[in-house]
């Protein structure tokens, strides 16, 4: 085939990939190719947010459906790990809920020896990247972003009496957790606009559709880097059943997310050399962070029935009726149960009494979530996530074998250092405690899993046959000094010990955040975009 060559390629249109590529695009004497395992966004169900219960846990589409290893903490039971394989990556199939997560967070990574990364240094990204419907005329805010972030047009009345709840219990409520504080409990902020999802592709790619030095392909599944010595020079994909390659004048730029980057590192030579042999992999550059470092959300699923039936989601005669007619409410008006992103409310409390580094994520949803819904339950019911926010357990991504489309062996350790199950039990007692509260008495009917909540040995057995991700994976490239031993990446997101090859997505981040994980892949793509223009 025709030789295809630019001077950047991204490979993986997900968050980071697709900020990354629309702001390097802006420069017209620039060319810019985006390289997309999956197809095109333009399906209704990524249009429509809750289409994510179509597309997620069965993995119908748009997903590459991974599965954990058996995790110990979890009683040897496999870990779900949905990731978007779609233009717009994670952000075309997630629950669309707006982060930016706590400024102690990238303190954090600067204080481990990343200069640049710090919350002063990205709040004018974020603020660059963001057009909020919910604030103006704040400093903590952006308005003309292209990322648009909206209150819910249509949330369930439930949510006013979970917020009632939790201020009954002592947590405040916060007119904006991505503001001065995190510390309390709010209406989410999403990532939609007009109803619908605004994903990274609309923010970064459609927008800009008209720019002739932009390409994107979907359906690339990309098999290596390819190298001249040390010096990346493009990548080998496969696209309509044919191999081929694509250069890269400049630098190969890898966005394939925590799971996909380390596994094209170790498919193209660069790892930990002792398991690249193993799998008859020749040694490019001998890098033992590659996969490790695997970090992630655990929560928990707390569960209640419920007899105000009209304010949930649920599986009843009734409830079908109401999502019939939600259909049509939501293409004639984009309102109505459709434009639920499932996580209407939000927020961040402390199990140690520390307001100003929140360990545990409060995420309520008026509809019963068992094991991702893949359990499902007749009748109506609410669900409150209790999410460990900081976790200490550690794991890693690894080959299977060097067949480029295999899954990668993905173990996330969840539960595996035992400071995490301590304070996931804390957390989800105060969730029960919320739950109790006399201000959700009217919805409140029998709990779906029965045990005692003040004895801690029920509690972690409950907490190990249920929990599982919340979808935030990070780590697997970490970003670090020279120093460090397991760092994949300098501050500049440059690979060690090769020329002209980056990683840009959340398997840089050194250390997990509190919260959402969305808004910092993007912004971790327009940091790379500033660090690229500048010649770091």
């Amino acid at each position: 085939m025709e030789l295809q060559e630019f001077d950047y390629v991204v490979v993986g249109g997900g968050s980071a990939g697709c900020a990354l590529a629309g702001r390097l695009s802006e420069d017209p004497g620039t060319t810019v190719c985006v390289l997309e395992a999956g197809g095109a966004d333009s399906s209704v169900f990524v249009r429509a947010p809750l289409g994510i219960i179509v597309m997620v846990p069965w993995g119908m589409m748009n997903s590459w459906h991974y599965f954990t290893t058996p995790q110990k903490g979890f009683g040897g039971r496999k870990g779900f790990q949905p990731r978007g394989k779609v233009l717009g990556g994670s952000s075309s199939i997630n629950a669309m809920v707006y982060t930016r997560c706590n400024r102690n967070d990238y303190d954090g990574w600067a204080a481990q020896g990343n200069p640049g990364w710090s919350y002063a240094d990205l709040l004018p990204l974020f603020k660059r990247a963001e057009n909020s419907h919910c604030f103006s005329n704040n400093e903590y805010h952006g308005n003309s972003g292209p990322l648009h972030v909206s209150y819910l047009r249509s949330p369930s009345p439930a949510n006013e009496a979970f917020r009632a709840a939790c201020v009954e219990k002592g947590i405040p409520l916060n007119p904006d957790y991505n503001g001065a504080s995190q510390f309390g409990i709010s209406p989410t902020q999403a990532t939609q606009y007009n109803g619908e999802r605004w994903n990274a592709a609309r923010a970064y790619l459609h927008a800009n559709a008209d720019r002739k030095n932009l390409t994107v392909l979907n359906g690339c599944h990309t098999r290596k880097v390819v190298f001249a010595g040390k010096t990346a020079v493009g990548v080998e994909v496969r696209r309509d059943g044919q191999v081929q390659q694509i250069r890269a004048r400049k630098e190969v730029i890898l966005s394939a997310g925590a799971y996909g980057s380390p596994q094209l590192l170790m498919l193209s030579g660069i790892g930990p050399a002792a398991h690249l042999q193993q799998h008859g992999i020749a040694v490019l550059h001998d890098l033992p962070g590659v996969g490790q470092n695997l970090q992630d959300h655990v929560t928990s699923n707390l569960i209640y029935r419920t007899p105000r039936w009209k304010d949930t989601v649920g599986i009843s005669v009734r409830g079908a009726w109401e999502i019939i007619k939600a259909i049509f409410q939501w293409r004639k008006e984009r309102k109505g149960w459709i434009t639920t992103c499932v996580s209407e409310s939000n927020g961040f409390v402390s199990t140690s009494g520390n307001p100003d580094h929140p360990d545990i994520q409060l995420a309520f949803l008026p509809s019963i979530v068992d094991d991702h819904t893949r359990k499902t339950h007749l009748g109506h019911g609410y669900t409150l996530h209790t999410t460990l926010m900081r976790p200490k357990s550690r794991g890693s991504v690894t080959l299977q074998s060097a067949d480029p489309y295999q899954a990668p062996a993905i173990d996330p350790g969840f539960f595996t250092h035992p400071d995490d199950m301590a304070v996931a039990i804390k957390g989800a007692r105060m969730g029960f405690e919320i739950l109790e509260a006399k201000a959700m008495a009217p919805y409140r009917g029998k709990r779906l899993h029965r045990f005692d909540v003040n004895d801690d040995k029920a509690m972690e057995a409950f907490l190990r046959a249920t929990c599982d991700t919340e979808y935030h994976p990070v780590g697997t490239c970490k970003m670090g000094p020279d120093t460090d031993p397991m760092a994949v990446v300098d501050a500049q997101l440059r690979v060690k010990g090769v020329q002209n090859l980056r990683v840009v997505d959340a398997s840089i981040m050194p250390a997990l955040t509190t919260g959402n994980t969305n808004a910092p892949s993007m912004v971790i793509g327009e940091k790379a975009a500033d660090l690229i223009r500048s010649g770091a």
